[in-house]
């Protein structure tokens, strides 16, 4: 899986700009500000059709620019692909995939797929729950198109159920709709649910091992957790939605009284753990940082075993943040798959990877 050609207008920083990559390693240096982060940004975008940094399609566009273009050709599974995303201020995007238009970010995503590890994922240990669901959910998405729908699905249920809980006072009519809605909420997080534990499942000795090659022989177990009448996540959705459905009871005046929904896959964590202490209480600055690699690290493992080839690695000035043998650690793992890396020196990472140099200076992009 590689893109081997990109081409941007009117996104972010980019008036008009291209570039040609490298099938292995890319390193992309630049002073701050330039553009590194925003060109990965657009690779993102391309193979999952979502920002990490954005929430909405105007944030990606220039200031001055009522519209913006994301193209890039390459090729995932042995097939040529080419897609494009037209971005426009005020209407809908336009999506192609080898010419053929796509209704959907869902539909669009899936050409490629990209393992992204920017400063932010250092947090993913000592964070709160939200960045670690964010981490679940980015990952089975890749991996899982109907995850990713039911997520969407759940989330309209999630905010319909809040204003139905914040207006009932003033509008007890709506009480009816709180049951449909307490069903529909239910539904979608027995799915999401069953679909996080399995994946951890798989996740969590890819990531044991390769922390244990990482730290020496430290263990990291990953456990996940969810609402308390779920004894087994793994259950079949159906039985999963009945016992949703009955914390949902059990919580119902409490929801009420609140205003908010207190029972739902919105509540789930990942319990992460290391030599049987709470990572996030206990982990020093050194374990924090071997934990979160190696969370990343055994998501790019399973995309392979998933994928049957690498999905693009993209790694945004984050060699910066560790010490020389986490940065020889990642070096060495990540052979196999196209790379790009930022950084504002290369710092003889381009010697150590023999990768192809690329400059970003104020929105443009220069082969060294």
């Amino acid at each position: 899986m590689v893109i081997d050609g990109l081409e941007l207008q009117g996104f972010r920083n980019y008036a008009a700009a291209a570039a040609d990559f490298d099938r292995e390693i890319n390193v992309i240096t630049g002073n701050n500000a330039q553009g590194k982060t925003n060109l990965l940004e657009a690779i993102y975008v391309l193979c999952t059709g979502k920002s990490f940094r954005a929430r909405s399609d105007r944030e990606l566009l220039g200031f001055t620019e009522d519209g913006g273009r994301l193209y890039a050709h390459g090729c995932a599974g042995d097939r040529e692909r080419r897609v494009e995303i037209r971005l426009h201020r005020g209407r809908r995007r336009e999506m192609t995939v080898n010419g053929v238009k796509q209704k959907t970010a869902q539909a669009f995503a899936g050409c490629f797929a990209a393992v992204l590890f920017c400063p932010e994922d250092l947090e993913l240990i000592r964070g709160g729950a939200a960045e670690r669901r964010r981490f679940l959910d980015n990952c089975i998405s890749q991996l899982r198109p109907r995850y990713a729908a039911a997520l969407y699905e759940f989330g309209r249920a999630y905010e319909a159920k809040t204003r139905i809980l914040r207006d009932m006072e003033e509008k007890p009519s709506l009480e009816p709709l709180l049951e449909e809605y307490n069903l529909r909420l239910a539904r979608m997080s027995a799915e999401l649910i069953h679909y996080r534990a399995l994946f951890l499942d798989a996740l969590g000795p890819e990531c044991a091992r390769i922390h244990g090659e990482f730290s020496g022989g430290e263990r990291l177990e990953l456990a996940y957790t969810t609402v308390s009448t779920v004894d087994d996540p793994r259950r079949p959705v159906e039985e999963l939605t009945g016992l949703i459905m009955e914390h949902q009871e059990r919580h119902r005046a409490a929801e009420i009284a609140s205003r908010l929904c207190l029972t739902g896959a919105h509540k789930d964590d990942i319990e992460i753990s290391i030599n049987g202490a709470r990572a996030r209480t206990f982990a020093s600055q050194g374990q924090t940082r071997t934990a979160a690699l190696s969370m990343k690290l055994a998501e790019l493992e399973l995309h392979r075993k998933a994928l049957g080839e690498y999905p693009l690695l993209l790694l945004d000035d984050v060699l910066s943040e560790l010490d020389a043998a986490r940065q020889d650690f990642i070096l060495n793992r990540i052979g196999g798959g196209q790379v790009f890396i930022t950084c504002c020196e290369d710092g003889g990472i381009a010697a150590r990877t023999g990768g192809k140099v690329l400059t970003v200076e104020n929105g443009t992009i220069k082969e060294a």
